[in-house]
């Protein structure tokens, strides 16, 4: 089979596993996770040499830090996969559930009742880890699931798929649930755009040229998962060394990574205090700052001045934007202008500054005194997530379980006819 003719097969099988996998009980959907969870421990050692395969290739194409970073399986990493599993598979199953229900005057009862999507595609670069993360997320909503990581992951994903396939048929589920695309060539991501009799919504998670590609080619539904452009605003009367943590921790837990922070606001009531902690924190730290000419004298050495392509970088690096603002209001302006809809922080003591912010700043997660690294699906309690959407149709902001569901409506009668 050429390439298109590979794809079309793959949406056949998904089509048919969709149909099969939305009548499967819970308890099956269940087992098969835990079955999964005790794969990945048990076959660390497989998952390391596939992912070292990957490693090796990548670093002989010169493959950047951060990226490199989001490539690697440690054994933290796994760990982490197979407790998302457990996590997701002890989560309530909304599929079947009556969410509302109202009596209408003829006596009619009217329900909206939790479904699966049906088929998604995920299409998405650099980590692995999502291949474990989309698979069960969309088992337990009761999709099916073709997944297409990047080249540069493909005996990573290969070897997860198998695992995945290995408790999908132990728990007598079909394995069609959860492929992955085995091919590295570029003409698949056409193929799968073109598929929308198969396909009923499709993912892409990585760089802007992905997504923008995708948009452009697909013929079906795109919930997009843009870059991520992250704020802290540190405001008039904000607990310093609070919002130093928070700045800290938003930066430079893992840098190369969506959530992560890229620009810092400051109220110039608290620059000249706090900048130099800033400086002396983060800058030693390794963080160098792109300054504005207020910010400039405060930051020490490792800071140069902001260029006009600075304000909305996404550097997924230890860069860090500084612009000191002489108002929340200027804050939320510049937000508004240079965000991606992503993460917004706030450092504040002041309950309705905090509420205002909340309320007017437009992203799909928007903390109080918190770091921007909790934008997660494992972090916000949703046991792991397929992505975060900065769209607002049909999901914005972490998708997890019940963002890839839909509802439809159910009616009860006794006989009832329209006059």
């Amino acid at each position: 089979m050429n390439i298109t003719e590979q794809m079309q097969s793959m949406g056949v099988k998904a089509k048919e596993a969709a149909r099969a996998l939305s009548a499967a009980s819970p308890a099956a959907k269940a087992d098969a996770l835990v079955r999964l969870a005790d794969l990945l421990l048990q076959k660390e050692a497989a998952i390391t040499e596939a992912n070292s395969k990957d490693l090796e290739e990548a670093r002989k194409r010169g493959l950047d830090g951060p990226r490199m970073d989001r490539l690697t399986l440690t054994p933290a990493i796994i760990r982490e996969m197979s407790d998302a599993c457990r996590q997701v598979a002890a989560m309530p199953d909304p599929i079947g559930a009556i969410e509302t229900q109202w009596q209408r005057p003829n006596g009619l009862l009217v329900g909206k009742m939790r479904i699966p999507l049906g088929v998604i595609a995920m299409i998405y670069e650099s980590r692995p880890n999502v291949t474990v993360d989309s698979g069960i997320l969309c088992l337990k909503a009761g999709n099916a699931v073709i997944l297409r990581g990047g080249s540069e992951a493909i005996n990573s994903n290969l070897a997860l798929a198998a695992l995945v396939h290995e408790a999908l048929e132990a728990s007598g589920l079909p394995r069609d649930a959860v492929q992955v695309v085995p091919t590295t060539d570029r003409e698949a991501i056409n193929a799968l755009c073109k598929l929308e009799q198969y396909i009923d919504v499709i993912i892409p998670r990585g760089g802007e040229t992905l997504i923008r590609k995708v948009v452009e080619l697909a013929t079906m539904p795109v919930l997009k998962h843009y870059e991520g452009v992250c704020h802290a605003y540190v405001d008039s009367g904000a607990d310093l060394e609070e919002a130093l943590t928070v700045v800290f921790n938003s930066k430079t837990h893992r840098p190369g990574v969506c959530n992560a922070l890229e620009g810092l606001l400051v109220h110039k009531d608290e620059a000249q205090a706090f900048l130099p902690m800033v400086a002396e924190k983060l800058g030693g730290a390794g963080v160098d700052f792109r300054a504005c000419p207020r910010s400039l004298p405060l930051l020490g050495s490792t800071a140069t001045a902001m260029s006009e392509s600075d304000p909305g970088t996404e550097y997924h690096a230890l860069i860090l934007l500084v612009k000191v603002v002489d108002s929340m209001k200027e804050a939320q302006d510049y937000i508004a202008a240079y965000g991606s809809n992503h993460t917004e922080v706030i450092c504040t003591r002041d309950l309705d500054r905090a509420m205002r912010f909340v309320r007017e700043v437009d992203a799909s997660m928007v903390a109080v005194n918190a770091s921007s690294r909790f934008n997660d699906g494992g972090q916000l309690g949703l046991g792991a997530e397929i992505g975060i959407s900065t769209s607002k149709l049909h999901s914005y902001g972490v998708m997890g379980v019940k963002e890839l569901t839909t509802t439809k409506f159910v009616v009860f009668g006794k006989g009832q006819i329209r006059v």
